[in-house]
């Protein structure tokens, strides 16, 4: 018989169920146990719960707190220490001689050695005086004591006078005898405890000192004070990043200072939502060197780079920093007073828009008196919103003319139609060509204003603001015209280029202006000669550095002004500003302004209440050049009396008649008028005429042909 095994645990890979019908005999194995695993030692056990323990953050907690509170109080009795020894000594103004003798400021040096020298005559005459001291004071206190028992007889005498005891002579003096006794008896009570307590109280106080100026490392802090966040601005925090800062003269200098360098810093003062300091720098350290490393001194600041701006004023080898609050650059500022203030009107003249607010909180406000614009930035930053918030505030004056040209065309500045007398709205090349055809007729209006002043000085003329959004589109635009000058280019053959180039030159003499919004400046959408005729330059954050010199141009890059460390996408609406229209801090070149943002619906709002200052707008939203007029009657017309006359002059005197329908007329358009109706012009002394007679014959033919038209 044969022995059947039955397996306990399962086979990976099973045998193949026999295809017979024989059944297969099943075997069991037994499988001994695992062996038991070896017990951990005590040891490892008792260390390892150590480890627990020692590295757990409670225990990390305690520990810093205990180190914490112990430095506070040998710190604070190092701090109370060294204002002792700087009041009793001559140590503090020495300090300041080798701060100034460092800092290269001899005239400050001479000044604390003058403070120096005074103080140690006060201090010798003092000393002087304790050598005839203790006698003075034994006299005095001889005298002293002589005139009070005098005085306390005197009342027991009077005392004695009113009872008629004799014995009340001396009541005055017994009672003074018994309070100094039971004075005595308080101090022996009080002495024992005061002698007890008296070192802890002393210790407290030092620990008071040693907390408030957080007199311990920061690894020892509590951790709301050793996060980067919200870490308060103090001189020592200043100067330390200064002397972090990679500069070898600065930190040289920092070192050699007996103050640390604390007597670089001027008053630390709050500026809206945070700080501004200035920096004398030492000799050999100039203000570029600090500006350069403006990314590294946000870091030693606990701050990101956007929330540190480093400007130059008018001081010389000076900085100013303007420290953010951690975070507050991110928070929105409140609504713009065009949508709070209905009440709120406008003077071209004489008012300021509320644009925005600056870095330190305080409403920042522009005055467009006279002052052509330029804004520019990268794409959806907040470029048409910060231009349309001007425009909005200047509708509700009445007496301002707006032409407007969107080359966006999607409805930004749709508010404006029943406001502008021109508003063009669109992205194509047809929309370019309307634009530039615009800011001709802008240029014939001020030629027109020109020549009206000159006749009549006292003449005044209502503002006219010509607006031009996205107008990088209309500096590339390829098309041509019919004399072959291109519409758009940087050329002096570019009619938009040229356009604007009047405008800038002469246009503020009568008010007629030129406001300007591109993207992306470069010198093929942006030309050199109009980004520099405006008088009003605003950047948003642009991509580089040599971009932010276009926008704002190189002086104002150089004295800080940086919209291409703005961050994009983050900052939209913040404006870097180059102008003398908006207060700016004294020395600085340029302000940054966080611009108010309005809505579709509250400018529509506004831009109602602005037309109903006005009587009615006709708003025209493309510009006709094809009026039918009679040229060849226009023609006669200019000729007049005169027998002939050039083709030049001819041209001259059509431009004039109607400049709108004769601007692009050249000498061929002249002449293919003429030959229409059996004509054209001739030379005349070398040179080519047209005939009053030959445009009489021109009238008759064409008057002959139209007659047997009709008979026909």
């Amino acid at each position: 018989m044969s022995e059947n095994v039955v397996h306990l645990h399962k086979h990976t890979n099973p045998p193949a169920e026999p295809t017979t019908g024989d059944t297969a005999p099943t075997v069991l194995t037994v499988v001994p146990d695992a062996p038991p695993s070896r017990p951990v030692p005590l040891w490892v056990r008792s260390g390892r719960a150590v480890k627990t323990a020692v590295t757990h953050e409670r225990t990390r907690s305690a520990g810093r707190a205990v180190a914490r509170h112990g430095l506070y109080t040998f710190n604070g009795g190092r701090i109370a220490a060294r204002r002792a020894w700087d009041g009793r000594t001559g140590s503090r103004y020495e300090r300041m001689i080798r701060a100034a003798e460092a800092a290269g400021n001899l005239e400050a040096a001479e000044e604390w050695e003058e403070r120096l020298q005074r103080f140690r005559a006060a201090r010798h005459h003092r000393r002087m005086d304790l050598l005839h001291s203790p006698v003075e004071a034994a006299k005095g206190v001889a005298v002293g004591a002589g005139m009070s028992i005098g005085v306390l007889v005197a009342l027991g005498v009077v005392l004695a006078i009113n009872t008629g005891h004799v014995g009340d002579v001396i009541t005055p003096l017994s009672a003074t005898i018994d309070f100094i006794a039971l004075l005595i008896r308080i101090v022996q009570i009080v002495w024992g405890p005061a002698l007890t307590i008296g070192p802890f109280l002393a210790l407290l106080a030092l620990w008071s000192v040693g907390r408030k100026q957080q007199a311990a490392p920061a690894w020892a802090l509590p951790a709301n004070v050793r996060s980067s966040e919200g870490e308060p601005i103090t001189p020592s925090i200043v100067v330390k990043a200064l002397r972090d800062l990679g500069v070898p003269a600065l930190a040289r200098a920092i070192k050699e200072m007996g103050d640390a360098g604390a007597s670089m810093l001027g008053p630390i003062r709050i500026a809206g939502c945070g700080v501004e300091v200035d920096v004398t720098l030492p000799s050999g350290v100039a203000t570029n060197e600090v500006q350069n490393k403006r990314r590294k001194l946000a870091e030693n600041l606990t701050r990101h780079e956007h929330e540190v701006f480093i400007t130059i004023p008018e001081a010389a080898r000076t900085v100013r920093l303007w420290i953010a609050d951690s975070g507050a650059l991110d928070e929105p500022i409140g609504p713009s007073p065009l949508v709070t203030d209905e009440t709120l009107t406008a003077n071209y003249k004489t008012g300021r828009a509320p644009w925005g607010q600056d870095l330190r909180g305080d409403a920042a406000e522009l005055s467009v008196y006279q002052r052509h614009l330029l804004v520019t930035g990268l794409s959806n930053q907040g470029k048409t919103a910060a231009l349309r918030a001007l425009a909005l505030w200047l509708a509700l004056d009445r007496t301002v003319q707006f032409w407007i040209a969107d080359l966006k065309g999607v409805g930004d500045w749709a508010p404006f139609d029943g406001i502008a007398k021109v508003l063009i709205e669109g992205p194509s090349d047809s929309h370019c060509i309307q634009a530039t055809e615009m800011v001709e007729d802008a240029v014939e209006e001020m030629n027109r204003r020109i020549e009206a002043v000159r006749k009549d000085p006292s003449l005044v003329f209502p503002p006219l603001i010509v607006l031009v959004d996205e107008a990088q589109k209309a500096f590339m635009c390829p098309a041509k015209g019919e004399d072959g000058r291109p519409y758009g280019g940087a050329k002096a053959t570019s009619r938009y280029f040229m356009a604007v180039r009047e405008i800038h030159n002469q246009g503020r003499a009568v008010d007629v202006l030129m406001w300007q919004g591109t993207q992306d400046p470069t010198d093929q959408n942006l030309p050199k000669l109009v980004r520099e005729g405006a008088h009003t330059r605003a950047s948003l954050v642009v991509g580089t550095e040599s971009q932010a010199e276009m926008a704002l141009g190189a002086k104002a890059v150089n004295a800080g002004a940086a919209p291409h460390l703005l961050r994009q996408g983050l900052d939209k609406g913040t404006l870097v500003v180059a102008s003398d229209g908006i207060a700016i801090p004294a020395g600085q070149s340029s302000i940054t302004v966080r611009t108010h943002f309005i809505d579709d619906e509250p400018a529509a709002e506004i831009a109602a209440r602005a037309k109903a200052l006005r009587d009615g707008v006709a708003t025209l939203h493309a510009i006709d050049r094809t009026e039918e007029r009679d040229a060849l009657a226009d023609v006669a017309a200019v000729i007049g009396d005169a027998a002939r006359l050039r083709t030049d002059e001819v041209l001259k005197r059509l431009h004039a008649l109607d400049t709108a329908v004769y601007r692009e007329w050249n000498n061929g358009r002249l002449k293919r008028l003429l030959e229409e109706h059996g004509e054209e012009p001739k030379k005349s002394h070398g040179v080519m005429v047209v005939r009053r007679d030959d445009v009489a014959r021109a009238l008759a033919n064409r008057d002959a042909d139209g007659s047997a038209s009709a008979a026909e």
